[in-house]
């Protein structure tokens, strides 16, 4: 007992001058007693893609404990914030440094402003724990880009179910040490997302570990179905056998088990009938106009758009020789 005890002091001691370590670590970059200036709603499909980008790198990574690095988009209105998107970022480490790659983050926004022209770039996003001076450090080269950008971070270990793994911050300049220092700022944010992205999550959400692996509702559903119909077929295979080993005399005739068979056969719909090919073909008919309706509408859509479009030149042509016949 006394070496056990003599083995757990040490790696207790340990344990509690890193705890002080990071919370000194966390006070040099934290603003003591300021609050934020602004307020963040923040889409679940951003934690998503977070969470996904981390999960990947883990996995390319053999294991090993990555952090990422990504850009987040949105739009502001006076100091409302709305987090609506995110796309990851490429980085190199040069000694203890993290570069931002300002070639790739160009690229990737004038991709994104074709699709989403009504979102700005209001800040990025990492993974960790607490902020560091590493995320100062970071966070001023995302300042060259937007000057008042916000930081999302991401603990993916924490197992806290009470609230979300996630925080976000801002930068302000405070004095220390008669000296203008960076420092966060944590800021509240609510929820918010929209119809179809409400569903999309909700189905990730249910989500379900399995022995053979993850399924969704719909896959637990076709499952069931899967074994209802191999079921039916195992027990309709019996009573084949059986009908085939009456009629070679193997098993003795049952009026009861007859009648029951043919009761069951005559539950089952014949789709051979005149009456059911005449729906059938009544219904064919009615989805094929309505798609060939579709496509009719559209044409008459294309067409019009077109000759707006002609009209539009062909009015400019004419008030372009009408303009050359006055001053020539």
């Amino acid at each position: 007992m006394e070496v056990e005890s003599m083995d757990t002091t040490p790696a207790t001691a340990s344990e509690s001058k890193q705890s002080m370590d990071t919370t000194e670590l966390t006070k040099n970059v934290m603003a003591v007693g300021a609050t934020g200036s602004v307020t963040c709603s923040l889409h679940p499909l951003v934690i998503m893609n977070v969470s996904e980008h981390w999960t990947r790198a883990r996995a390319q990574g053999d294991g090993q404990v990555p952090q990422v690095f990504g850009a987040l988009i949105g739009k502001q209105k006076g100091r409302n914030i709305e987090v609506m998107n995110s796309f990851e970022l490429v980085f190199s480490v040069i000694g203890e440094d993290i570069i931002i790659d300002r070639d790739y983050y160009n690229m990737k926004e004038e991709q994104f402003k074709q699709v989403f022209s009504d979102m700005d770039f209001i800040g990025w996003y990492t993974t960790g724990d607490t902020p560091n001076n590493s995320d100062i450090k970071v966070h001023k080269q995302i300042c060259e880009i937007n000057e008042s950008p916000i930081m999302l971070k991401l603990n993916p270990y924490d197992k806290n179910i009470d609230h979300l793994p996630v925080c976000l911050y801002e930068s302000v300049i405070d004095l220390v040490n008669g000296e203008a220092t960076v420092l966060f700022v944590s800021l509240t944010y609510t929820l918010a997302t929209e119809e179809a992205e409400r569903i999309g999550v909700d189905h990730v959400a249910r989500m379900s570990s399995t022995d053979s692996g993850e399924s969704s509702l719909v896959a637990e559903h076709l499952t069931a179905q899967h074994s209802a119909i191999k079921m039916l077929h195992s027990r309709v295979r019996l009573v084949l056998q059986y009908m085939k080993a009456v009629q070679n005399g193997d098993l003795p005739r049952n009026n009861e088990i007859l009648r029951e068979a043919y009761s069951l056969c005559h539950r089952l719909p014949v789709v051979q009938g005149l009456r059911f090919r005449q729906d059938f073909y009544n219904q064919c008919n009615d989805v094929g106009l309505m798609t060939y309706l579709g496509a009719l509408t559209k044409s008459c859509n294309d067409l019009n758009q077109f000759v707006n479009k002609f009209n539009v030149l062909y009015e400019r042509q004419g008030l372009g020789r009408r303009m050359r016949g006055i001053f020539f």
